[in-house]
């Protein structure tokens, strides 16, 4: 079974919204893995418009299942990552003004940067992926740069989905036989959901884990979010 690692990232842009404490994103990641979640993902961003600094130091001693860090490697993410030791830390190159993420690593350009921190974070002992594209060339610059897994960036095919689903998927189907055939791990990750969820896991070989956030939290709105995560797990069985 794929896991799935609920991204709480839009709890705490309700929290920020108004101030003060509500909702508690320390309670919701407790909730989260009462309801089913088998992993807590996070993506502070140097603004802080959601996940905080303090945030991620609070989550660390209550998550029990996995606890995987999001994020633009600086030097403010690295000594936050350092500190925290999570089981997984996902590297992404957003920009810091961007409101979401929206490309994969160019791994062979970035070669030298990304192979320094992997390095480090696996001196850590902690397991490192980094947000890709469904390109072959950039999943084998990913094991030239030595990384655990990669995240294929899924924004492509879930804006595809509806029209050609079979066309949507085929590049990440290549990508993910890539991995496979250098021993790289398999994650995947945004605007995943409800519809395109089963699909993606039923076609693409060795996926591990997911990380979903904005879709999950929408449909808690309606839903409940116990109900809901259970809903999620099932697309992934």
């Amino acid at each position: 079974m794929t896991k799935l690692s609920v991204n709480i990232n839009k709890i705490a842009t309700l929290r920020n919204a108004r101030g003060g404490d509500r909702p508690n994103v320390v309670q919701a990641a407790k909730d989260c893995e009462r309801f089913g979640a088998q992993g807590i993902t996070v993506h502070p961003r140097p603004d802080e418009r959601h996940i905080r600094y303090q945030d991620v130091y609070d989550l660390k001693p209550i998550v029990t299942t996995e606890f995987n860090i999001e994020g633009n490697p600086t030097p403010d993410f690295l000594k936050l990552v350092k500190d925290v030791k999570p089981e997984q830390v996902t590297l992404v190159p957003d920009a810091p003004d961007a409101i979401t993420s929206n490309a994969g690593w160019n791994t062979l350009k970035h070669k030298d940067f990304l192979t320094d921190i992997i390095s480090e974070m696996k001196s850590l002992r902690i397991r490192t992926s980094i947000f890709v594209d469904p390109v072959e060339s950039m999943i084998e610059g990913a094991a030239i740069v030595g990384t655990d897994r990669v995240e294929l960036y899924t924004e492509d095919y879930a804006r595809h989905y509806y029209t050609n689903r079979e066309s949507a998927i085929a590049p990440y189907v290549k990508a993910a036989l890539k991995a496979q055939e250098f021993g790289i791990g398999l994650n995947a990750g945004h605007d995943l959901d409800l519809d395109n969820l089963k699909y993606l896991k039923d076609n693409l070989p060795g996926l591990l884990e997911v990380s979903i956030g904005h879709a999950l939290i929408c449909d808690a709105l309606y839903l409940g979010l116990e109900n809901t995560i259970q809903l999620y797990l099932r697309q992934l069985k």
